[in-house]
């Protein structure tokens, strides 16, 4: 074989050695062929991943694309030195996005850049990249891992990817259909996911922090282990629920927390009036708050707060479309309701 014969010891001298590059993929093409589904066109190793796209049934097929990072979530990967789950919070991140405009995700690419190439570490990297492609039907068709030394420390990396859906047009959310009434259905998280760790490094000092050792405060887990859980994928549900009712608007809890993320799915002239004793708060972020002094608007205005995702759906269709969720395997309520006014979020 080619690569057999590829190798370059002046480039190993740099740093960068390409037969390592070899060993990953061998190692991830078993967590990557569990991700394989019918539109898939071409193999890992090529120069772009082929994806024949099924428009059977839709008049205007319309593509929607999502990209994004882990972010320095991975900081407490480095530190708890476990690397196959934050391939999850990769994926989330981009499908997450992809279904509030009520698109199917069909493949996603990742993007790995790193001081070193350790094989086992990037192959258990794309092992948690495969998982999140798996919980939510996308293949996994292509990606890159480069090896950067002198620019990453060799024990560190990051991580990004992107992923492409598609949706009939007649089908796209529409949120001026929605008006005052309607109710606000939250889908819990399942806990900080992947945004606001910069604030979360401080509070807690990761670096010099014991993040082995079981707490009362987090239900008997590590400070570590509770903060890498992985990022929850909602994408199954969704379709779910996109299939038995009319929703109207669909927003990813995300950095900037409920106070920017909401609104974003709102028609002009509409709010959200949340119910703030209704909130499922997690006592990740009880504990967070506490032990960083940070004041409760701050706290909405930065993390999840317990809710991943949220859906708007007529009052008459609310019962309906919890039924849907709860099937689905979402422990899904009722946590407000649109009015009229520009406020953007109210918090009662």
């Amino acid at each position: 074989m080619a690569k057999e014969k590829s190798f370059s010891e002046s480039y190993k001298s740099a740093g960068v050695d390409i037969t390592a590059g070899y060993r990953a993929v061998e190692l991830m093409k078993a967590h990557i062929a569990r991700t394989m589904t019918a539109g898939v066109g071409s193999d890992i190793g090529g120069f772009g991943g082929l994806f024949e796209l099924d428009v059977t049934g839709m008049t205007r097929p319309v593509l929607v694309s999502g990209t994004d990072g882990v972010g320095t979530k991975l900081k407490i990967a480095f530190l708890m030195d476990k690397h196959d789950t934050v391939g999850i919070d990769c994926v989330a991140m981009c499908v997450n996005d992809v279904i509030c405009c009520g698109a199917k995700p069909l493949f996603f690419l990742d993007y790995i850049a790193c001081g070193k190439n350790v094989p086992e570490k990037i192959a258990d990297i794309v092992k948690g990249v495969a998982e999140g492609c798996v919980q939510s039907g996308s293949a996994l068709i292509g990606g890159e891992t480069a090896e950067m030394p002198g620019f990453y420390p060799v024990d560190e990396y990051d991580l990004a990817g992107f992923s492409v859906g598609v949706v009939d047009r007649s089908k796209v959310l529409d949120k001026e259909t929605m008006t005052a009434g309607d109710v606000i259905i939250a889908l819990p998280s399942s806990g900080v996911h992947s945004n606001g760790f910069s604030l979360v490094r401080k509070v807690f000092d990761v670096e010099n922090a014991d993040l082995k050792t079981p707490l009362a405060a987090l239900g008997g887990k590590s400070l570590g282990e509770t903060l890498l859980t992985p990022t929850k994928i909602y994408v199954k549900p969704m379709l779910a629920l996109f299939d038995a009712v009319q929703v109207k608007g669909v927003s990813h809890i995300t950095g900037g927390g409920f106070y920017e993320n909401i609104p974003r799915c709102f028609k002009k002239g509409y709010s959200a009036k949340i119910d703030k004793s209704a909130v499922k708060v997690l006592p990740i972020f009880d504990y967070i708050q506490k032990v960083g002094n940070i004041p409760e608007r701050d706290m909405f205005n930065t993390f999840n707060m317990g809710v991943g995702m949220i859906a708007v759906v007529a009052k008459a269709d609310a019962d309906k479309a919890l039924k849907v969720l709860q099937d689905a395997g979402e422990n899904a309520y009722i946590v407000g309701e649109v009015v009229e006014g520009d406020e953007g979020v109210i918090m009662a």
